[in-house]
């Protein structure tokens, strides 16, 4: 739980580009592990699931960043959306 929160902060300090590029290198590590997995096996099986919920992290740093760019039109209309699709 500690490490997940000191992940969240150093993300918090990364640019837009900098979170980018990196969700492209953890994505390229993530299936590189799933071959790896599946030609020899992991040493860590567990290695593919962190892999993933980092790359789940700088994704949802990413969407927070979003929605915090969004004019009050741009929320007012999404949280139409939502209350459409909770019906």
């Amino acid at each position: 739980m500690i490490m997940a929160k000191q992940i969240k902060a150093d993300l918090k300090i990364l640019s837009e580009e900098e979170l980018v590029s990196q969700i492209d290198i953890q994505e390229v590590e993530y299936q590189k592990l799933k071959f790896e997995h599946a030609i020899r096996g992991l040493q860590n099986a567990n290695e593919i699931k962190t892999k993933r919920r980092e790359i789940a992290r700088m994704l949802t740093e990413v969407r927070a960043r979003e929605i915090a760019a969004m004019t009050e039109q741009e929320l007012a209309s999404r949280s139409k959306i939502r209350a459409r699709r909770r019906r």
